[in-house]
């Protein structure tokens, strides 16, 4: 339910950015700091006691990969959610939530030497100052080489259905082996022996151990990596914004009556995260027939051509600093990006969605949108451990 009054109509499906990296940043002295807890307001916190009820369920049994005399588990794990978020990400039964695990994945989410080079981390493409995302219209990878789409904001990400712009991944944890392996931390075939030589540091040693439950001198793996990242992402909770709390301007506000009625945006942009979790063709990069290495998107995962250049509608939360917008970064502007959608998407190569409309709109109705989209900003940061300069993000 979104602030108590959706009605729900046809669609203007606003694609915005696509996901990124995964590591933890040195302190001077060559050491990991220890993550503190996140913001209570836009994450979740670890209770010492245990609560059923809680979807992070507890640590009640070690993983399969434990040894005997291997540490305890750490503490239950219960979510408290910010204002707009109803029900927390969903838990894989093989990677109970912990504080000792997320606290785990926030330093290895920070820490570049996870990539290739050590060039950079996963925070590299998901930016405080960014919107949580690069501010680029391509991720750019170790040896500055741009990859194929656009980076995300990390906010709500474990909300997600399927991550990435085509849905090839699960969950979190397969998205961060992805991530990994891929042109983000460019480690190839090599994701094992890296994860062993993090394991290794004395720095991390007890961390991992901890977070796992594992033996003394266990071998750390891939899986622990990316189910420690996993754990973290999770807490990343985007709610308590002025559309959640009724704050809103009157430009706001008649920007929410416009989207979920007249507009019909809500119509794929609904629920606490704004996105029904689908694949939509908008015409952003088509081609019809389809030109010779173009990104076909769900079509290529799903091997149906008629879901080429179909795409996984993105979350609208912080939506007004993530620019630029859609898969390719291709329209520079916020209200670039809505004029397209509420004019009924790119039709000059083929069709498109359905319930893309041209929806007629005034130039005062677009800036009421606009409007209301910059009332869904996160208040929330990222805890930045380390430096996070790269070159070719942000300001670097």
């Amino acid at each position: 339910m979104l602030n108590g009054n959706a009605a729900t109509i046809a669609a203007l499906a606003l694609t915005l950015l696509a996901p990124a990296c995964g590591g933890n940043a040195p302190d001077a002295k060559g050491e990991a700091k220890t993550a503190a807890k996140p913001d209570a307001k836009t994450t979740a916190k670890a209770d010492a006691k245990p609560d059923d009820k809680a979807d992070g369920k507890a640590d009640d049994k070690a993983d399969d990969a434990v040894d005997d005399g291997a540490a305890t588990p750490a503490a239950a794990w219960s979510w408290q959610l910010p204002t707009g978020i109803h029900t927390p990400p969903k838990v894989p039964d093989d990677n109970p939530m912990s504080a000792a695990k997320v606290e785990l994945g926030h330093r290895l989410f920070m820490d570049k030497r996870l990539s290739v080079d050590g060039s950079r981390s996963c925070y590299s493409c998901h930016q405080n100052e960014l919107g949580n995302a690069d501010g680029r219209a391509k991720a750019l990878g170790p040896g500055n080489k741009d990859l194929p789409r656009n980076s995300p904001t990390i906010w709500n990400v474990g909300l997600l259905s399927a991550l990435y712009w085509d849905g090839r991944a699960a969950d979190l944890e397969a998205q961060g082996l992805g991530a990994l392996k891929g042109g983000n931390m460019g480690l190839g075939d090599g994701v094992e022996a890296k994860a062993a030589e993090i394991g290794a540091l004395p720095e991390y040693a007890d961390a991992f151990a901890k977070a796992f439950g594992l033996a003394p001198g266990t071998a750390i793996t891939g899986k622990h990596v990316t189910q420690a990242l996993s754990a973290y992402e999770r807490t990343l909770l985007c709610g308590d914004t002025a559309h959640d709390r009724d704050a809103q301007d009157e430009a706001a506000k008649r920007g929410w009556a416009l989207f979920s009625t007249t507009a019909g945006c809500i119509t794929c942009h609904a629920q606490d995260n704004f996105t029904d979790g689908l694949f939509h063709r908008t015409g952003i990069g088509a081609s019809e027939p389809a030109a010779e290495g173009a990104d076909l998107g769900r079509g290529k995962i799903s091997s149906n051509a008629d879901e080429n250049f179909m795409f996984r509608t993105p979350t609208l939360r912080n939506v007004a600093r993530t620019a630029p917008y859609f898969h390719d970064g291709s329209v520079a502007t916020l209200e670039e990006a809505v004029r397209i959608m509420a004019g009924g998407g790119v039709r000059d190569h083929g069709p498109v969605d359905a319930n893309l409309l041209d929806r007629k709109l005034t130039d005062d109705q677009i800036a009421d949108l606009v409007a209301f989209l910059k009332s869904l900003d996160c208040p929330g940061a990222l805890e930045v451990i380390g430096d996070q300069k790269v070159d070719g993000i942000g300001g670097a």
